[in-house]
């Protein structure tokens, strides 16, 4: 029996895609959201771009410039590895309340 492996993309790549879609919807600059997040221009980009790992703190940081809750990134990033490897888990959350809930938050 032959196995295909998938290759998943990395969670910092993931992480990255979803800090820049968020920062993009907001029409924010780079500069804006580093500046913000009190993270240096050249560094942000590379998390951004997948290029580094951004600890929990800096993580926090960028969350707290974007306006959105920790919580919220990492789902994403989960829901967008969990298509990627084509697994299915049933949300029992559903996808108004959470719009909701972000924005009782601001």
């Amino acid at each position: 029996m032959e196995t295909v492996s998938k290759e998943l993309p990395l969670l910092r790549t993931e992480l990255g895609d979803v800090l820049r879609s968020l920062r993009s919807l907001q029409g924010r600059t780079l500069r804006e959201v580093s500046s913000d997040a009190q993270v240096s221009l050249g560094y942000l980009s590379e998390v951004e771009r997948g290029q580094k790992e951004a600890s929990s703190e800096l993580l926090e940081s960028i969350c707290g410039a974007l306006g959105v809750p920790l919580w919220f990134v990492l789902r994403e990033v989960a829901d967008r590895m969990m298509m990627l490897d084509e697994t299915r888990v049933p949300d029992t959350v559903p996808d108004e309340l959470l719009v909701e809930q972000l924005a009782n938050l601001r």
